[in-house]
């Protein structure tokens, strides 16, 4: 499990490109066979992805969490950005389709991805402490029935589709969802805004050849990434989240922090970006 550590704001504004990568981007995380785990000093959120073959994969125990096991003392959202496939659970079976959603709360101890019949199931996950139970529960794809917001002569229509909120399945503290959007549109969280009560990260997926400009950083002192497919970004509590493709979409966006209010932003309005 490899452990990241975030610089301050007035650290942030001295980075190199390069340095801006290795704190805020988490690139290389899809390995066929494999699972990948990152941990985060960022309201101590683990992000990884799971890519399984002929053999399951488990979850991993590792000396950062403190615990004899991965959800000892956690929660997980899990989403399926591939092909079908199977998560098993104490034994459960949960098949997951394309864009499903599986929510696993604190205390179990064996947690396995499986391929599909048919594909590469793409198994993207985020964790969060916890200090109570929920219990496991699934969100279908097909049982989305949001509605698109936004302007397309923006260049921003889009659907926010929630999964792991205070009205849909419960959690203790993580909130995550995504985003995608209409052919045409590309700009997300624009006008931008910080929620100094959380952190959030993003996983831009289905971008194809496609990159997108992600804006982080002080309101006042904006810095940029280029991020391209399968690619995640740390954001900050301090820092805003935005970015611009050149072409469509979708990002995964999960939060943990103090609360699990959507709406707890501090908006950065446009005069004030620089």
């Amino acid at each position: 499990m490899k452990v990241h550590y975030s610089p301050s704001p007035a650290a942030t504004n001295t980075l190199s490109t390069e340095a801006l990568r290795d704190h805020f981007l988490i690139g290389d995380l899809f390995h066929p066979g494999e699972i990948s785990s990152h941990y985060t000093d960022l309201d101590r959120m683990i992000i990884g992805a799971a890519v399984p073959k002929a053999a399951p994969l488990y979850l991993p125990t590792a000396k950062e969490t403190g615990t004899s096991f991965f959800l000892e003392r956690r929660e997980i959202g899990i989403l399926n950005i591939g092909a079908p496939g199977v998560i098993r659970v104490g034994g459960v079976v949960h098949e997951l389709g394309s864009l499903d959603c599986l929510y696993i709360g604190l205390g179990e101890k064996e947690v396995s991805f499986e391929n599909g019949s048919t594909g590469q199931a793409q198994f993207f996950y985020v964790s969060t402490p916890a200090h109570a139970k929920h219990p496991t529960a699934v969100v279908r794809s097909s049982a989305l029935k949001t509605d698109p917001i936004g302007d397309q002569a923006k260049a921003n229509r889009r659907r926010i589709n929630r999964l792991i909120h205070a009205d849909g399945i419960k959690s203790c503290q993580l909130v995550m969802g995504f985003t995608e959007f209409e052919a045409g549109s590309v700009w997300n969280t624009m006008p931008p805004h910080t929620h100094s009560r959380r952190t959030e990260i993003y996983l831009y997926f289905d971008l194809n050849d496609n990159i997108v400009v992600h804006l982080l950083g002080e309101p006042s002192k904006t810095r940029h990434l280029i991020v391209r497919d399968r690619e995640a970004v740390l954001s900050p509590s301090w820092s805003i989240h935005c970015g611009a493709g050149t072409g469509n979409y979708r990002f995964l966006w999960a939060m943990g922090g103090d609360n699990q209010t959507f709406s707890d932003m501090d908006p950065a309005p446009l005069a004030d970006l620089r």
